[in-house]
């Protein structure tokens, strides 16, 4: 009778235990969780980034930029994205550009843009960069 019981009672203690652990484990998710919006809230650019940068000049000269804004974030979304559009002859900046994207970017989302502006005779590259962004709020 006393085993018995003594079984019962280790039993009990291992359901209380698992219970405290999976809590506290939910605890340490939602922390976690917590400070990774935080980061993600006060720095935009790094979890925005660019990718498959094209350019090309279209039928009327202008220099026509396609490329694909990607966020890396896992839980923020982010609009109004301010874009700098750099563009080089030979090395040396001969023009520039800022552009406003209207577009909402969810977490682990990209949104297709193209640019268009007339520039110098002869630009041959370009660079693009992220300047800020504005966060989501929910």
């Amino acid at each position: 009778m006393y085993i018995l019981f003594a079984l019962l009672a280790v039993a009990c203690n291992n359901n209380d235990t698992s219970d405290s652990n999976s809590n506290s484990v939910d605890s340490n998710y939602q922390s976690a969780k917590e400070t990774l919006v935080e980061k993600e809230k006060k720095q935009p650019k790094k979890f925005l980034k660019i990718e498959n940068e094209k350019d090309k000049k279209n039928f009327w000269g202008q220099t026509v930029v396609k490329a694909y804004l990607v966020n890396t974030a896992s839980v923020v979304s982010y609009k109004n994205i301010r874009i700098k559009s750099l563009y080089y002859k030979e090395g040396q900046l001969v023009e520039n550009h800022e552009d406003i994207i209207d577009a909402t970017i969810a977490p682990g989302d990209k949104e297709k843009i193209k640019l268009k502006y007339g520039t110098p005779k002869g630009t041959d590259s370009v660079a693009l960069s992220i300047m800020q962004a504005e966060v989501v709020e929910e």
